[in-house]
C-alpha cells in the first residue's frame, strides 16, 4: 500500500552542511603534499573497519536483522565500528533501515527507488525525511540501551577524538586520507546498497520490490551487492546465495561461528534457495 505525497519537504540544513564539509574536506587529498601511502593505507584499513567490519556487519546483519548473536560486548565493538562510519547514529540508521524493508519501494520507504537515483542515494538523507519520525516505534530493543545511546550522542565527538590519533601517528595527510575521503568513499559505497541495486543488476527471487543483485555493488560493500537475495530473505545471514556471489561478510560471520562468537545464525530453507 502506497500513500500520496505532495507536500514539500523541507531540507536538513544540518545534514547538508556536514556532508559540504566532509566532501569538501576530501578534496585536500588532491595537493601531493597531502598524499603518502601511508595515509592510503590507514584510508584503506579504516574503510574495512568501519563499511565492512561496523556497517555491514555490525549495524546491518547483526543489528537491524538480527540475523545471527554475538556476546554483548562483542555487538558493542561491531556498534563502535559502524558509529566510526560517520553515518548517524546506530539507533537512527536501524531504525531506517527497518522501515526500508517494510515499506521497500513504498512512499513510507525512506529512500524510495521509484523516485529516482539522486534521491536513494543522498536526496533522501538532505530533507527532513517523514521517515524519522517512525524510528522510535522500529528501536525499542536498543534505544534505551545506554551504549547506543552514547553512539547516538557521540557520533562527531568520537570521530574527532580518531582525527586526533591519526594526526599523532601521520600528521595531516592521515586525517586527510583516514578521516576525510575514508567518510566519503564509505557514504557513497554504502548508499549504492540503496541505489544502485535497485536500478543495475539481475534479479533472481520475486521479492515484491525493485531490489536486484549488483556484482560490483557486492565488491565495494563486502556483499551487500546481492540486494534481491537479500531482500527475498531479509532474515539471512548469507546475501550471496550462489557459488559466483561472493560474500565477505558472510566468511566473517563463519569466522565468527567457528570461534564460537557467533550462534543461531540464520539461513534461509534450501528447498526455498532452490525455488
Amino acid at each position: 500500500m502506497t500513500v500520496a505525497t505532495s507536500e514539500k519537504i523541507p531540507p536538513a540544513w544540518g545534514t547538508i552542511i556536514y556532508m559540504g564539509i566532509i566532501h569538501f574536506m576530501a578534496l585536500f587529498a588532491l595537493i601531493p603534499s597531502n598524499f603518502s601511502w601511508g595515509a592510503l593505507g590507514i584510508a584503506f584499513l579504516l574503510y574495512c573497519i568501519t563499511a565492512g567490519v561496523g556497517i555491514t556487519l555490525g549495524f546491518h546483519r547483526l543489528v537491524a536483522h538480527r540475523s545471527f548473536e554475538v556476546p554483548k560486548l562483542l555487538e558493542y565493538i561491531l556498534v563502535f565500528c559502524g558509529t566510526l562510519a560517520g553515518q548517524g547514529s546506530p539507533i537512527d540508521w536501524i531504525g531506517l533501515h527497518r522501515i526500508h524493508h517494510q515499506y521497500s519501494d513504498m512512499d513510507f520507504d525512506p529512500h524510495n527507488s521509484l523516485k529516482g537515483f539522486y534521491w536513494s542515494h543522498l536526496g533522501w538523507m538532505l530533507c527532513k525525511n517523514p521517515a524519522n519520525e517512525k524510528i522510535a516505534r522500529y528501536t525499542n530493543d536498543i534505544s534505551g540501551d545506554r551504549f547506543y545511546r552514547f553512539c547516538h550522542y557521540g557520533m562527531i565527538p568520537i570521530q574527532l577524538v580518531l582525527a586526533g590519533f591519526l594526526y599523532y601517528l601521520g600528521g595531516s595527510s592521515f586525517v586527510v586520507w583516514g578521516i576525510f575521503v575514508r567518510l566519503v568513499v564509505v557514504f557513497h559505497c554504502t548508499w549504492f546498497v540503496n541505489s544502485a541495486t535497485h536500478k543495475f543488476g539481475y534479479k533472481t527471487y520475486d521479492s515484491g520490490d525493485t531490489s536486484l543483485n549488483c556484482w560490483w555493488v557486492a565488491l565495494l560493500t563486502f556483499g551487500e551487492g546481492w540486494h534481491n537475495n537479500h531482500h527475498a530473505f531479509q532474515y539471512s545471514a548469507r546475501h550471496g546465495l550462489k557459488r559466483s556471489e561472493i560474500d565477505l561478510t558472510w566468511i566473517m560471520i563463519q569466522t565468527l561461528a567457528f570461534f564460537r562468537l557467533a550462534r543461531k545464525v540464520k539461513l534461509p530453507p534450501k528447498k526455498a534457495i532452490r525455488a
